[in-house]
């Protein structure tokens, strides 16, 4: 797409802070300078919230993302604008209303008219009391924007922290006979392969962590680390795949051991979690990679304690039309590289002129 990036924004849950962090982030004229905003929702939301806590961010209505304005703010309305907002009350109008705003962003992404997705919180508890059967985003952008093959993978990140999950809506009961062998290398490889294009490492070091307490010292707790983890860490050095572990999260924290690694490979969602938010602050972003799609969202929920307060942090989703915009760009510069790749040279001895020679590959033969 020509012109300035485009970044669909959903409103998410109209009674947390979702609107808040959105307007927040472009009150900042210097924004509209990398970006176009297409946010998904309400209007008449959109106002009461702005009017609300007083944020002063001016905004134009569409109907589409396909008559967007660049410098300016867009909404694309696509709510039903009887929905009431009630700060910090959980219920089915709200679900279905955040529900729509992703449905209108997910279906226009699909038919390119926008770059970038990002998704404002939303509560899984309103989705189900509107009825809706909510997969968790990761399962919800594979199934709308992925292809067959894809592995798609939640990554965590702020700044140089990078983690990622095996497995994310499994319940610990489940985790001996869904973790395996070929999932840690499928989830590692798609790890691996985002740490290199989307963030531009060229040969990124990931740290594994271990499923079972103690399981670095020994195996008494469990098997998994010996016939499951291990086997799996060689065959992906094997292929080229820098990795190290299992550790436990106790020593990757002491000393700052986490800081010499690109990424860190969590076995489940808390653990990974739980370790992002003790480093981040609560000011990082959920990305998911594997798919041809660029998506992110802010990693806090809907906080309905500072919902209607004005004092929401729109960090986190600023740093996430960030990354998005990062990754869009990194993708870009993979693919013209892959486009125009540079000849292979070579020194050809022979002759002993020691004369840097181009190297002709097979279809170049009758050149």
């Amino acid at each position: 797409m020509e012109g300035k990036i485009r970044i669909a924004i959903t409103q998410g849950d109209i009674n947390g802070v979702g609107w808040e962090v959105a307007l927040k982030s472009f009150e900042d004229p210097a924004m509209l300078e990398l970006c176009t905003p297409v946010i998904y929702g309400s209007p008449k939301v959109a106002t009461y919230h702005r009017k609300t806590m007083d944020i002063q961010t001016p905004f134009s209505i569409v109907n589409s993302a396909a008559n967007v304005a660049d410098d300016t703010v867009n909404i694309v309305s696509c709510n039903d604008d009887e929905a009431k907002v009630e700060f910090a009350k959980t219920d089915a109008e709200s679900g279905k209303a955040a529900w729509y705003a992703m449905q209108q962003a997910l279906d226009e992404y699909r038919d390119g008219l926008t770059d970038v997705l990002v998704m404002a919180p939303i509560n899984e508890l309103a989705f189900k009391q509107a009825g809706i059967d909510y997969p968790g985003l990761t399962n919800l952008v594979l199934k709308e924007l992925g292809e067959p093959g894809d592995v798609a993978l939640s990554i965590l990140v702020k700044d140089d922290l990078r983690v990622a999950f095996a497995t994310e809506n499994v319940p610990l009961k489940e985790m001996t006979s869904t973790l395996t062998k070929d999932l840690i290398k499928d989830k590692m490889a798609v790890f691996n392969q985002s740490l290199k294009v989307d963030f531009g490492i060229s040969a990124p070091r990931i740290a594994v962590l271990s499923l079972n307490p103690g399981a670095v010292l020994n195996d008494v707790v469990g098997q998994e680390e010996q016939e499951i983890i291990k086997p799996a860490l060689e065959e992906l050095m094997e292929e080229r795949v820098i990795c190290y572990g299992p550790y436990s999260v106790d020593s990757l924290l002491e000393t700052n051991n986490y800081a010499h690694f690109d990424g860190i490979f969590a076995m489940y969602h808390d653990q990974g979690m739980g370790l992002f938010k003790a480093l981040s602050f609560n000011s990082g972003v959920r990305f998911i990679t594997g798919l041809s799609a660029i998506c992110a969202t802010p990693v806090h929920g809907v906080e309905y304690e500072l919902a209607g307060k004005g004092l929401a942090d729109e960090s986190s989703l600023r740093n996430a039309i960030y990354l998005g915009i990062d990754v869009l760009r990194n993708r870009n510069r993979e693919e013209e590289a892959l486009v125009n790749p540079l000849r292979k040279q070579y020194y050809d001895r022979r002759d002993d002129s020691d004369k840097l020679k181009q190297m002709i590959e097979p279809e170049d033969e009758t050149l």
